[in-house]
């Protein structure tokens, strides 16, 4: 831990706090700054990365204690000495062994959901490929891959966004009541998949945690979120890469993402440029210094990971950006893609691995469809960003 000094050092370019109205957070962008930020976690803990970024109001919070929902820090935002047990219980299941055996499985998840999609534009003329290609089937292969029973995925799809728009979002108290209650719901239906799990016979991560010494609360703590990174991250990582090679700024074009080489070269240009996580927060708990400058304790920080339009200069409103349009930038540095460290995203190698396989796929059964809205709406949450719908119709030389 670095001793904060007695006289503060102006800060660096490389750091910069947002005038008052707007970003709240120390914003740091420079790739070696944010790899020294994520490689101290005693000075820069993850206790606020997942605090609602919007304080939940009265009305939301009773919904959610009616449910006795609560998340105990366990994994993300877990700065204690049992992070270390917990999560190499939580990697067994990501083993680099067990994401390569899984290849044939999305594969064939994959290819048969462009060949539906496929007859869906025959018949309408158009399709969204978000919910035709890019939704379900990470679900369904973080399901398995964990050892759960896959059901109920239309909810799960539901649940999960809500969540991300509650946590990571800025709701007012009405909205913020409407995505409690899809949160106390999904909370209810984690805490009975959680109990059911337990006492299953066979090998599944709940399980696994519970035989590690976790309580029934810790559990659903570390189910709510993975459930949601470990699927809807993902399918917002395939919408980007598919709206961006339809739009034409991706490296690679269409027709060249039919190819594993193209779509593999196309998600990683979108995961350094706009991946589906472009920042995360930390938070000092104690003064120190981030290159020669002072953070006081209790400076809540915003690493951007990759690009994004969250932090870039002020809106005319101010803070959170009202604008839905993309701005991409140069990309910062590809390691820094999924975090670095002891809190790296464990599925990080799953998710690149999915979304390569999908586009190409996709692109695959679809020669020729063309972007019917390329002014699609995007998801726009702190922590969060995607097209929510990536709508296509054919093209003039598929119809011909």
């Amino acid at each position: 831990m670095n001793p904060a000094p007695t006289d503060p050092a102006p800060a660096q370019p490389q750091t910069e706090n947002l005038a008052p109205g707007q970003c709240p957070y120390l914003v740091v962008r420079d790739p070696e700054t944010v790899r020294d930020v994520l490689h101290r976690p005693t000075d820069f803990s993850p206790g606020n990365a997942l605090v609602a970024v919007t304080p939940l109001s009265g009305p939301a919070l009773r919904v959610l204690q009616r449910v006795r929902f609560a998340l105990p820090p366990v994994l993300a935002s877990n700065d204690t000495d049992t992070h270390a047990g917990i999560r190499k219980v939580v990697a067994r299941f990501f083993t680099p062994a067990t994401v390569a055996a899984m290849e044939p499985r999305i594969r064939e998840l994959a290819r048969e959901a462009a060949a539906n999609t496929a007859q869906q534009l025959d018949r309408a003329g158009h399709v969204d490929l978000v919910q035709a290609v890019a939704a379900f089937t990470p679900a369904v292969v973080m399901l398995e891959l964990l050892g759960l029973p896959v059901r109920d995925l239309a909810d799960l799809k539901r649940w999960g966004l809500d969540s991300m728009e509650l946590f990571w979002g800025w709701p007012d108290e009405a909205r913020q009541l409407e995505l409690a209650h899809s949160a106390a719901d999904f909370y209810v239906w984690l805490r009975r998949l959680v109990s059911e799990s337990v006492s299953a016979h066979g090998r599944n991560l709940f399980k696994s945690l519970a035989d590690h010494g976790l309580s029934t609360p810790e559990i659903c703590s570390l189910g709510y979120f993975l459930l949601i990174a470990g699927q809807e991250t993902t399918t917002q990582l395939i919408s980007t890469t598919l709206f961006r090679l339809l739009e034409g700024s991706a490296p690679s074009n269409w027709t060249a993402a039919a190819s594993e080489t193209g779509a593999r070269t196309t998600v990683k240009h979108v995961l350094t440029t706009e991946s589906s996580v472009p920042t995360w927060r930390r938070i000092a708990p104690q003064g120190t210094l981030l290159g020669d400058a002072l953070i006081p304790a209790g400076t809540e920080i915003l690493i951007e990971l990759s690009g994004n339009r969250i932090t870039r200069p002020a809106e005319p409103d101010g803070w959170p950006p009202q604008t839905h349009t993309a701005t991409v930038r140069p990309s910062t540095a590809y390691g820094l893609v999924f975090g670095s460290g002891i809190h790296r995203c464990l599925g990080a190698k799953l998710a690149e691995l999915e979304t390569a396989v999908i586009v190409q796929e996709t692109a695959a059964a679809l020669p020729g469809i063309q972007l019917q809205d390329p002014e699609s709406e995007w998801i726009r949450f702190l922590s969060f960003q995607a097209p929510r719908t990536v709508t296509v119709v054919k093209g003039r030389s598929a119809r011909s």
